[in-house]
């Protein structure tokens, strides 16, 4: 491989520098100052025998007295040529004008007194020099232990303040209280435009708007107009919202400060208020600029409702700090805050208040026109065969998000790979749409003949209520392959609708209890397997009598309280309360009751649809009309292209337990 091909290998390692380098660097120099410095490296130690023979020699200059306790001997230049010392002077760690030998003669004043009396006796003419030396090592030593104390305490205080040096400002231990905000200007571009958002026109059209008030100002100011102070992204997960400031970063040519809600939190008081006003500082120097918070909600609760945590709370102390930043005095610079959350219903009353965020951006999950263009974006890099129908698959996930269907083309491209194929088919997509709504399919799970039976006629059941009543969202596959939890499932195409009627709830309601009425009219026994059918139509019974105010004796109230303070509070009298049962079950059990005439007159057809599907396993739309032939309301299946107001549930799971 060349070197052109190894720089260019983005998993290759990369050379990163690190601050301790420099500070492993000076101790090693420190270490060999001291080591290749000392002059001692080709010291020989001597006994006291050897000593008095060199003393008797009077080869001795001087000697050196250290610290009281050892002699350093010198060698007269005219006697280093003799042959005993020539060995040590020869030698590669010697160094001019050090010491031969080293002596530890034990009490100073003996060696003292027994030197002397040497002098006098052999008329010996050296100098006794007393020195007090200390080296650098032992120095280090003796501080080692408070030198480690203070690296661990910088080490844990670097931790707790959030990392090294790429976390930003808030990752040194004195720059604790700075924003961790990331800066995205003229020198770090963001590549995703508007272009790569598919979808979320209305959203799209009024961050625009703020985008185009950065750039041209003097276009909204000559009429009067004030800049708005923000904007906040609310939706469902997965629906775009962080993707649209991404493209507000692109689209921008003012610097753009992204970070999450929970930089600001910290350990420390004060820490969180601190980065607030750091940030918004920075953003003031760079104005104008535009400042994102995502999923703000982190710090941005309402205020007074977590009595536990006590009132010098320092997520609070964040919230009033940013709220002061947003509208107080002197905030009169062009910054621009833009927030996301999929929470709005916890936000502060002040956060949302109009002066400080301005506007409210709705991002919805997209209906089919949209979910076509997010197609058409998440398809680009994948290699299609000519049997798919985008079109096709847009009305077969209403109730998607961008992420879902992100993720519904990617598994497509891995099943397809699974299976060897060299493009990604039709088939692939539904396949797919099977493994991400259903779970992975169960092919080792052991199912006797006459449960699988029963699971059979309890889908067929399904399948016939929903193809013979009016609003009953049509069918598109059945099928009794276990996935995931279920051991069976149906699989609708509803209509989207802006709101829905009493009696297409009560079609739909029918059409769930299909499956247990089935077990009734074949078998005259019923099971647990309806127990998602159960949960399902309860709630919409619930919904109907306590909700939407559609059960007449109750009336036209609701008990739905969109704050969500009822929690601890039940709103209707005991009385009201077993009115509501009795109602709910009325609802259930007349739609059981009606599910069970529909497959009594049709029990031929509902037995041949379930002996087709013992015998496939998976049949679908075209099966169900050779049987029942062409479905009476076959306009239902064309769905208007609005917004939903009321979430139907996309793909109906049948489990059967």
């Amino acid at each position: 491989m060349s070197d052109s091909k190894k720089d260019s290998n983005p998993n290759m390692p990369k050379f990163k520098f690190n601050a301790y380098w420099i500070y492993g660097a000076i101790f090693v120099v420190i270490m060999a100052f001291q080591f290749f410095s000392s002059g001692d490296l080709a010291t020989k130690s001597i006994s006291k025998n050897e000593f008095n023979e060199i003393l008797k020699d009077n080869d001795i200059s001087r000697i050196v007295v250290l610290n009281n306790n050892l002699a350093q001997i010198y060698i007269k230049e005219e006697a280093q040529k003799k042959e005993r010392y020539s060995k040590i002077k020869n030698s590669a760690f010697y160094t001019q004008g050090s010491s031969f030998y080293d002596y530890n003669f034990g009490d100073l004043q003996n060696f003292e007194n027994n030197v002397e009396k040497a002098r006098q006796a052999n008329e010996l003419d050296f100098d006794i020099k007393n020195e007090n030396k200390t080296s650098v090592f032992d120095t280090i030593l003796g501080f080692l232990p408070f030198i480690i104390l203070i690296a661990v305490w910088l080490f844990f205080m670097k931790r707790m303040s959030g990392g090294g040096a790429g976390s930003g400002g808030g990752g040194q231990i004195f720059s604790i209280g700075k924003s961790k905000a990331k800066l995205f200007d003229k020198d770090t571009k963001v590549k995703t435009t508007f272009e790569n958002v598919a979808g979320l026109e209305g959203a799209k059209e009024e961050v625009q708007e703020i985008v185009d008030f950065l750039k041209n100002p003097e276009k909204y100011t000559s009429l009067g107009g004030k800049i708005p102070k923000g904007a906040l992204l609310v939706g469902p997960p997965g629906t775009g919202k962080t993707l649209l400031a991404k493209a507000v970063a692109g689209e921008a040519d003012v610097p753009f400060f992204s970070l999450s809600g929970s930089d600001f939190v910290e350990m420390f008081v004060g820490v969180g208020a601190s980065r607030v006003r750091d940030l918004f500082k920075k953003a003031a120097e760079k104005s104008p600029s535009i400042i994102f918070i995502d999923e703000i909600d982190a710090i941005g609760r309402a205020r007074g409702k977590n009595s536990m945590t006590g009132g010098n709370d320092e997520r609070e102390n964040t919230l009033n700090q940013l709220l002061t930043e947003m509208d107080g005095f002197g905030t009169d610079v062009n910054v621009i805050v833009l927030a996301a959350t999929n929470r709005a219903d916890v936000l502060d009353s002040a956060l949302m208040r109009a002066g400080r965020f301005d506007r409210q951006i709705y991002v919805d999950l997209p209906n089919i026109n949209e979910r076509k263009e997010i197609f058409e974006v998440h398809i680009k890099p994948l290699k299609l065969a000519e049997d798919v129908k985008i079109d096709f698959l847009a009305q077969q996930t209403p109730g998607f998000s961008g992420a879902d269907i992100a993720n519904m083309c990617n598994e497509s491209a891995l099943i397809a790979a699974r299976n060897g194929k060299k493009a990604i088919h039709h088939q692939d997509f539904l396949d797919a749409v099977d493994r991400i709504v259903g779970g992975l399919e169960k092919k080792n799970k052991v199912i006797t003949p006459k449960e699988k039976k029963v699971i059979a006629f309890h889908e067929a059941g399904h399948a016939t209520i929903s193809w013979m009543l009016e609003h009953a969202a049509p069918l598109v596959k059945v099928t009794i392959v276990p996935r995931g939890q279920s051991l069976g499932a149906a699989w609708y195409l509803p209509a989207e609708r802006m709101i829905v009627q009493t009696e297409q709830m009560l079609d739909e309601m029918c059409a769930t209890m299909g499956g247990r009425a089935a077990e009734k009219v074949m078998f005259d026994k019923i099971s647990t397997g309806a127990l998602s059918d159960l949960e399902k139509v309860t709630k919409q019974a619930k919904a109907m009598v306590t909700v939407y105010g559609l059960n007449e004796a109750v009336g036209n109230v609701t008990y739905y309280d969109s704050s969500g303070n009822d929690g601890f509070v039940k709103p209707y009298s005991e009385e009201t309360g077993k009115t509501i049962d009795q109602e709910i079950s009325k609802i259930i059990e007349a739609q059981y009751v009606r599910a069970i005439q529909i497959l009594e007159e049709n029990k031929d057809k509902l037995t041949t649809l379930a002996e087709l599907l013992l015998e496939k396993e998976v049949i679908f739309k075209d099966d169900l009309e050779k049987i029942f032939g062409k479905r009476p309301f076959e306009e239902a299946l064309e769905v208007e292209i609005v917004d939903e107001k009321e979430n139907i549930t996309p793909v109906e799971l049948k489990t059967e337990e």
